[in-house]
């Protein structure tokens, strides 16, 4: 028995429909696949995954199956394959399709401006991994037990026998590596790691994709990163640790949205640190947030906001000025520490 078999029979989720799956994607004419706004490891490698494994294992030519993707692929994880035919939302506005694929994201309001795309397509599936996910898709493949999209995706590849080739492989092994920290959250699981392995024997190279996701950062974004831990603010006898960016400090080190990605991480990292959270100026009435934790879950502070996530990370949408966003949500974490 080969050893992707073995995976096969012990390690996917028999509690979900996955005929479903491969019939409603059988059935369709045009299909888009959505990442979520400020794309991650795991939206981008989940998309390119599927993208391909649809193309390998169904009678679909190329021309119809598209990528929509929000904001700025991040420099790092343009190595993942196929991504360089990911286009914006507003080159498919006029397109018709009759099945569209979010994949990663946790709730509508995370899909930005591919949100009028999803909502005018008659089937909608979502896959996701967020416990706070509402199931929104007319299909959904949601387990919060996973750790990563990528996960819930090669669970479903494994159980319908589907080919996983060397760029499916890659695609995934770097969305559960990205979406656990490098195999050190608390999401990580005796599971996560078989599944690793098993991409890696399926041909990820998880060296040079480690080289990638982390070893390959920008100058300005480690200069912002400095800048910033430099600014941090701490409270409750330092339990609270955050950072607040403004549109200056953005300007100043010629940053992107995704030279952010990391902060909170870093927060979190200090010994006397509970909550994390970074807090970045969108414009002078709206403030984006990204929460981290050892031991609270923040997904109650998200939701205070409209937002989500998981237990120990989540994230939300304030609609205030960045000063007045940073003290509503310094006084939620407070409640939730009690």
């Amino acid at each position: 028995m080969k050893l992707s078999d073995k995976f096969q029979i012990l390690y996917y989720n028999t509690s979900m429909d996955y005929e479903l799956f491969k019939n409603t994607i059988q059935n369709a004419n045009k299909i888009l696949i959505i990442s979520h706004v400020n794309p991650d490891g795991d939206t981008l490698g989940s998309m390119s995954a599927l993208y391909q494994v649809i193309l390998n294992n169904f009678n679909i030519q190329k021309d119809c199956i598209d990528m929509v993707y929000n904001g700025i692929i991040p420099e790092i994880y343009k190595f993942i394959p196929y991504l360089e035919l990911a286009q914006t939302p507003d080159m498919h506005k006029d397109k018709q399709y009759d099945l569209v694929i979010s994949v990663d994201i946790a709730a509508k309001d995370r899909m930005g401006d591919s949100l009028p795309l999803f909502e005018n397509i008659d089937i909608r599936m979502n896959i996701d991994h967020h416990k706070t996910n509402n199931n929104f898709g007319t299909i959904n493949f949601v387990r919060a037990d996973a750790c990563s999209c990528g996960e819930v995706l090669l669970d479903i590849f494994n159980a319908l026998k589907f080919k996983v080739d060397k760029k499916t492989a890659c695609a995934l092994y770097a969305a559960i590596l990205t979406d656990t920290g490098g195999f050190r959250y608390e999401n990580t699981t005796a599971q996560t790691l078989l599944k690793a392995s098993e991409l890696i024997s399926l041909g990820a190279n998880p060296a040079e994709i480690c080289r990638y996701c982390y070893e390959s950062k920008p100058r300005n974004m480690v200069l912002l990163h400095a800048n910033c831990m430099i600014n941090a603010e701490f409270s409750a006898d330092n339990k609270i640790a955050g950072i607040c960016i403004t549109n200056k400090d953005m300007e100043k080190f010629h940053a992107t949205n995704d030279y952010t990605e990391g902060l909170v991480e870093e927060l979190r990292r200090i010994k006397t640190t509970e909550v994390s959270f970074v807090i970045k100026e969108v414009d002078e009435n709206t403030s984006k947030v990204s929460l981290r934790s050892k031991n609270t879950d923040v997904s109650l502070i998200a939701q205070v906001f409209g937002g989500g996530g998981h237990t120990f990370a989540a994230g939300c949408t304030i609609r205030k000025p960045l000063n007045i966003a940073k003290d509503k949500l310094v006084e939620e974490i407070k409640k939730v520490l009690g």
